[in-house]
């Protein structure tokens, strides 16, 4: 099938990937229908072929010479490497075969030397790190001075722009190192071991030869065929035949998009296949926003956004009051899975350190038992933290769409780290998944053309919106004399502004980067925008004003005129109620009592929030209003009031040394 996308006028290719399960396959030789179980069988016999062969590779070139001469782009001649790994690997000759005896086509061997070539190439960077760490190393690993940050900053490959968190968490490796053997590593080569190889397979290194893929009558369905072999130790080309997959296509798949071959892999015994197709999209700008949502992150109000508007005199207003995301009851959750896998780790430890590699310990069942918990444990956090970015990400798109924004300003997550706020928030700050929720927000947004951009965060909650001036933080507004950082006040009398922290972030976040817009920049290597400076004359104009002048009553009519009838009902002393009957039923009693439930089941109980870390000392209630029902009633958004407060017309067109 042809793999040229036909694009329009505004609008580019993107690259997407939808999730696929194989449930049957057909032997095209036999006719012999291959079950769920059989099809996993011969899937993992090949990438069991696969994976040796990437893992022969990987251990023969795991060095600093071979991985700089794959990345240097050129081979020993001075010609051009070819971007596919395979061929890069074959141009510089680094071959494998099977095992003896084994019977593999061309094909398989491209798949391993395929995977092997993108692991080699994604060490480069972390061998530039390293050594640029370790050639910056400062006297206190645990400390650095702001002269040693600008050091490993400008040996760190991108180390201006690079997080801190990052430089910190390798300086811990190495120091690792150096503390176990006496002496610094001469490089990541050293430090680290070869890379574990995924069992899985790369289709998209083969030809027709090995698999192709096609879309069906209907529409929505596509075929796959590809050779697998009929047994783990395939001795000849007779061993390996023709299989059909059927595949039928998510929603999420346009009927006009491009279709390429998927990466299949086992898991729990069902094969999974990543199928990569090319849609056309409109093109996200880079500058000429008018509307723009902003971001602001938080800890228990885990996303705070709202929406501004640009108008033509340069006047900033906001859209609105703003919504947010609360997560409390998730992290709540997550936080007792963390507490459940140090538990049970701790107790892994204890027992492999009594077994002692004895063998027939009785200990060496409940061993096995415990390493198989905490691999579900462990799933149930990585599912937990999916649900939670994926919901995250679509809620903030759907505000931006709402709000007819064509871009998203979210605040930059380099200065957002668990340092020197004590262990308990440290860990909360660490549990966050702002990075998966970032790359997620991305491809969302990517589906309506909507731009994201990363802004810097410094000064953002510190300073007020309208008037600049640094504000002053209490703990609520009928609090003043109470310090905290949740409620803001403007000391400013001439302006006077007040309001949630967040609320005010997020102003600033989203007025900084419309007046900032012609210093987005578009990183080549990630796609990413971003804007990584803050202009200071750029900064002073980047003030909210207020939608209404000061004084001035806002009397914007937020829905339908209520109705008010010509008899009203009499003063409730003048009425009084009647007796209550004698039965369960009767009227409904005096003043405005609400009949249903009188309030949603929440994650508001006193054992699963935020701050939760003892042991509850009540029984668990899995079905009620004390801790909810399932994940959306751990996750509470604001929805948006933007169209309900002004109409809105639709338009065409501190870490290291940053401080």
């Amino acid at each position: 099938m042809s793999r040229r996308l036909p694009l329009d006028e505004g609008e580019t290719a993107r690259t997407a990937s939808a999730r696929i399960l194989l449930r049957t396959g057909l032997v095209e030789q036999t006719g012999e229908v291959l079950s769920t179980a059989v099809l996993a069988e011969r899937v993992g016999w090949a990438a069991d072929l696969v994976s040796g062969m990437t893992t022969t590779l990987l251990t023969t070139h795991w060095s600093a010479a071979d991985v700089d001469l794959l990345a240097s782009g050129v081979d020993a001649e001075g010609r051009r490497l070819p971007p596919n790994a395979w061929m890069a690997l074959r141009r510089l000759g680094w071959s494998v075969t099977p095992a003896e005896g084994i019977r593999v086509n061309d094909r398989i061997v491209r798949m391993a030397q395929e995977q092997a070539g993108r692991l080699l190439r994604s060490a480069k960077w972390r061998a530039d790190l390293t050594a640029g760490i370790i050639a910056a190393w400062p006297a206190d690993p645990r400390r650095r001075t702001p002269g040693e940050w600008d050091a490993v900053r400008e040996a760190a490959p991108d180390g201006r722009y690079l997080p801190s968190g990052v430089i910190r968490s390798r300086t811990r490796q190495v120091a690792a190192f150096q503390h176990r053997y006496g002496r610094l590593p001469t490089d990541v080569f050293e430090l680290e071991t070869a890379p574990h190889v995924a069992r899985m397979l790369l289709l998209s290194a083969c030809d027709g030869q090995q698999a192709t893929l096609a879309r069906a009558d209907d529409p929505g369905r596509a075929l796959l065929r590809l050779k697998l072999p009929a047994r783990p130790d395939p001795h000849s080309y007779a061993d390996w035949a023709w299989v059909a997959c059927p595949i039928t296509l998510p929603p999420i798949v346009p009927l006009s998009a491009v279709l390429h071959l998927p990466a299949l892999r086992i898991h729990r015994g069902q094969v999974r296949a990543d199928l990569a197709f090319t849609h056309a999209v409109g093109t996200a700008r880079r500058i000429g926003h008018t509307i723009a949502l902003g971001v602001d992150w938080g800890l228990n109000t885990l996303l705070s956004a709202g929406a501004l508007r640009l108008l033509d005199s340069g006047t900033i207003t906001a859209l609105g009051s703003g919504a947010q995301f609360r997560a409390a009851g998730v992290i709540a959750k997550q936080h007792r899975l963390r507490r459940t896998s140090e538990f049970l780790n701790a107790k892994t430890d204890h027992y492999h350190r009594l077994i002692n590699d004895t063998d027939g310990h009785h200990l060496t069942g409940k061993h096995s038992v415990l390493a198989e918990e905490i691999r579900r444990v462990s799933d149930r956090r990585s599912n937990l933290n999916d649900a939670l970015a994926w919901s995250a990400a679509r809620w903030t798109v759907d505000q931006a769409i709402t709000a007819g924004a064509s871009v998203i300003y979210v605040e930059d997550l380099r200065s957002l780290e668990a340092r020197g706020m004590g262990r308990a928030l440290n860990t909360r700050l660490s549990e966050q998944v702002r990075g998966q929720i970032v790359n997620r927000m991305r491809h969302l947004a990517a589906e309506a053309g909507i731009a994201v951009v990363t802004v810097p965060a410094r000064g953002t909650s510190r300073y007020c919106p309208r008037c600049l001036i640094p504000l002053r933080h209490r703990k609520a507004p009928d609090r003043p004399s109470t310090p905290g950082w949740k409620w803001a006040i403007c000391p400013n009398p001439a302006c006077g502004w007040q309001g949630d922290r967040d609320t005010g972030a997020w102003q600033r976040i989203a007025a900084r980067g419309l007046t900032h817009q012609p210093k987005t920049v578009l990183d080549r290597a990630s796609g990413a925008m971003t804007i990584r400076s803050v202009v200071d004359g750029l900064e002073a104009t980047a003030v909210v004003e207020p939608a209404t002048p000061p004084g001035s009553r806002d009397r914007t009519k937020t829905g339908p005129t209520r109705r008010r009838t010509t008899r009203p009902a009499p003063r409730r002393r003048r009425a009084p109620s009647p007796s209550a009957p004698s039965g369960s039923a009767g009227k409904r009693p005096e003043g405005h009592t609400p009949t249903g439930r009188r309030r949603l089941p929440r994650a508001a109980h006193r054992h699963q929030d935020v701050t939760t870390i003892s042991k509850t000392t009540s029984r668990h209630m899995p079905s009620g209003a004390a801790l909810g029902a399932g994940f959306h009633l751990h996750a509470h958004a604001t929805p948006p009031r933007w169209h309900r407060i002004q109409p809105i017309p639709q338009h065409g067109d501190h870490a290291g040394s940053l401080s």
